[in-house]
């Protein structure tokens, strides 16, 4: 059985030692959705909301997610990442954000992909509180990485 990495031999919580571990290509795809009522819907696809460009203004809000994952999560690793993209899905009743997280490191990019991502719809839900009380986010999920030693894994 797996352990958890985050915590030693006494059961302190610990930040993992990645000095040892090889310089690789990381990737990390992650996922969530944010249902919402057709008019409200419809005003962020028309681009009619009086606070400007949701979709936009969410990307903008995810790819600053990603980068300030560290200060947010105690126990992550401060990575310079190499790209971070947030695009939209047009889905019944909503949208589902896409994120894909990059970097030349010595650890993954899965916790900054979830980040993106979930900021992401929390900016779209801030922006369009409003109109629709009754917004739901869900899903948010890791869906693939890629890098290091275990290799790829897909869901």
């Amino acid at each position: 059985m797996n352990k958890l990495t985050h915590i030693d031999e006494n059961g302190n919580a610990v930040m993992v030692d990645v000095s040892n571990k090889k310089e690789t290509e990381r990737v990390a795809v992650a996922t969530g959705n944010i249902i919402m009522s057709k008019e409200c819907f419809e005003m962020v696809k028309n681009h009619k909301h009086k606070k400007g460009d949701v979709l936009t203004v969410a990307q903008v809000a995810g790819i600053m997610g990603a980068k300030r994952n560290a200060e947010l999560i105690p126990m992550c690793h401060n990575i310079n990442l190499t790209n971070v993209k947030v695009e939209f899905e047009e889905i019944e009743s909503g949208y589902k954000a896409i994120t894909t997280v990059k970097c030349l490191g010595v650890t993954g990019v899965e916790m900054e992909a979830l980040t993106a991502t979930s900021i992401a719809l929390l900016t779209i839900y801030d922006m369009c509180k409003a109109v629709d009380k009754k917004m739901v986010i869900k899903d948010i999920h890791l869906v693939e990485k890629h890098g290091g030693k275990s290799g790829d894994f897909y869901f």
